[in-house]
């Protein structure tokens, strides 16, 4: 694999472009909007200028990995060459089935065609195309260039060959994979959901404070960042999200969001990325 097509300028998307060119590969970063593509291009740099002031990399690593980065507002165009691809687009299904509808058309036939989706059937995403055997799941962590796991998600029909080869390419990146089957939530989500709920729900019910219920988990469990803080890093909306579709892939009450959850994300309360969740950014 030499050329590397991310679909999707976002927080996760320029994460894992970064990752991409910074390991060798020519990767190209598709969005529909230019604006998003400088977005992304100026937060690399940015977390490449970090990487460089703790002495990870050098100034011609960043020069590099820069040069490495190639942006495109065309799918087709920026596929018709590409050796793999990964889309990492807004949680909608609707959405995903398009771009790997499109992806399944322009790409290289033999393409692995993966998804970085956090909780979205990958078997449903692989229905969308005519070769569900190479459409795979991988689910990188924000931020990607600092967090090691990738969770490998298998569709229905996804073959060993497609998957050793997405757990080896994870490894080149300096990643470290867990391969996990294709069930609602997959294994992080599913079990970091639950508790991030838990923690709105003991809010909701008074039980204690934001403040207090982050610093229980923090000191007394270890936790590096409480539920709630974790819940406004991640996105509001993104956790409603997963939850629903936990709750209607499982159809099991205890995955039902809390009704606070609910009020906020429709209030447009959605965490650091609108400047106010279950704390207040300036």
């Amino acid at each position: 694999m030499k050329n590397i097509v991310v679909v999707g300028a976002g927080t996760m998307g320029n994460g894992i472009a970064h990752v991409f060119a910074m390991t060798g590969y020519e990767t190209t970063l598709v969005d529909i909007s230019e604006e998003a593509l400088e977005r992304a291009l100026k937060t690399i740099d940015k977390n490449l200028d970090r990487m460089l002031k703790k002495e990870k990399i050098t100034p011609e690593d960043k020069a590099a990995t820069l040069q490495r980065i190639h942006t495109s507002t065309s799918l087709q165009e920026a596929t018709a060459q590409a050796d793999f691809a990964v889309e990492a687009a807004t949680e909608r299904l609707d959405l995903k089935l398009k771009i790997f509808e499109d992806l399944d058309q322009y790409a290289p036939q033999g393409v692995i065609l993966a998804s970085n989706t956090s909780s979205i059937s990958i078997t449903k995403i692989a229905s969308a195309t005519r070769r569900p055997e190479r459409v795979i799941g991988m689910h990188f962590m924000n931020p990607v260039p600092v967090m090691k796991l990738v969770e490998v998600i298998r569709a229905y029909g996804t073959t060993d060959e497609v998957t050793e080869t997405v757990m080896e390419l994870a490894k080149k990146l300096g990643k470290t994979p867990v391969e996990v089957n294709d069930y609602p939530g997959f294994v992080a989500n599913r079990i970091l959901m639950p508790m991030i709920n838990e923690a709105i729900y003991t809010l909701h019910e008074g039980v204690a404070g934001a403040e207090e219920i982050d610093t229980v988990m923090k000191l007394g469990m270890a936790h590096p960042m409480g539920p709630l803080q974790l819940a406004d890093f991640i996105g509001l909306d993104v956790c409603l999200s997963i939850l629903r579709v936990m709750y209607e892939g499982f159809g099991n009450p205890k995955y039902a969001p809390c009704p606070l959850l609910v009020n906020m994300v429709t209030a447009g309360k959605l965490g650091r990325k609108s400047g106010e969740g279950f704390y207040s950014y300036e």
